[in-house]
Formats: C-alpha cells, structure tokens, sequence
C-alpha cells in the first residue's frame, strides 16, 4: 500500500477520535454550564447543548475532509511522520479555537443571565405612592412652625 494512503488513514482516524472526544468533553461539561445559564431548565439546556455539539461535528469534520489532501506523495516513514504531524497540529489548532468560540459563546450568554438578573429587585415592591396633589407646589413647613 502506497505510504500516502497510510497517511490519509491514520490522519482521518486520528482526527475524527480527536473531534469525538473533544466533542464529548464539551459536551459534557457544557451541559451543566448551560442548565446554570438557562435557570435551571434542563431540556432547553440539553437542546441548545445539542445543537452546539452538532454544530462543532460538522465544522470539524469539513474541515478535516477539506484539510486531507497532499500535495506530495509521501515516500518514507520521515515523510509520514511530517505530514501527520502537520495535519494534526492544524486540527488541534482547529480544535482548540472551536473550543475557544464555544467558551467566549457561553460566556456571553451566562453574563447576559446574571445581568437580568440583577436587574429584578431583592425584594418586591410593597406598594404604590398616591398620586402628587394638582396645583402650584407649597413647600412643606418647617418643623415647629405653626401654621
């Protein structure tokens, strides 16, 4: 079998175990960050979790199959060496940036959450101040002074 296709081979099973696991972990312990975001509602928090892990599958893996072609052919095992270990450098590359934007998306969202939430008042209101007497405004007395 031509060395290049052992290179293609070990790159795709390579890089798809990468995503997989990558996928999971992300999954996994992006679950419980998203119920903490959503307020607790588990099956939004499983839909949008799922939704980002199908997400991060299809980018991934388009990027690996676009990423597999070679433009020399590989003639030793020196050359498979370095060819995989380009390949798989830039998906780890790949990989962590994907990481990185789940992150940054996740932290802005939470930070929306506890903003609105700051935003409900302690306690609620306990009441309702009448309404201001019409006419010109009177300066109220001073204390200890008669009228």
């Amino acid at each position: 079998m031509d060395l290049t296709v052992v290179a293609y081979i070990a790159y795709l099973l390579i890089s798809v175990a990468l995503t997989i696991w990558v996928a999971r972990t992300l999954s996994r312990n992006g679950r419980i960050f998203l119920a903490d975001v959503l307020h607790g509602n588990e099956k939004l928090a499983d839909a949008v979790n799922h939704l980002l892990v199908v997400g991060f599958y299809l980018v991934n893996f388009g990027f690996v199959a676009l990423y597999l072609s070679q433009d020399e052919a590989v003639t030793d095992a020196r050359h498979l060496f370095e060819a995989l270990s380009v390949k798989l450098g830039v998906v780890l590359l790949v990989l962590g940036g994907m990481h990185l934007a789940n992150v940054f998306v996740l932290n802005k969202i939470r930070r929306r959450g506890v903003m609105e939430r700051e935003q409900v008042p302690p306690v609620p209101p306990q009441g309702w101040t009448g309404q201001a007497p019409k006419g010109p405004w009177t300066p109220p007395a001073a204390p200890g002074a008669h009228a």
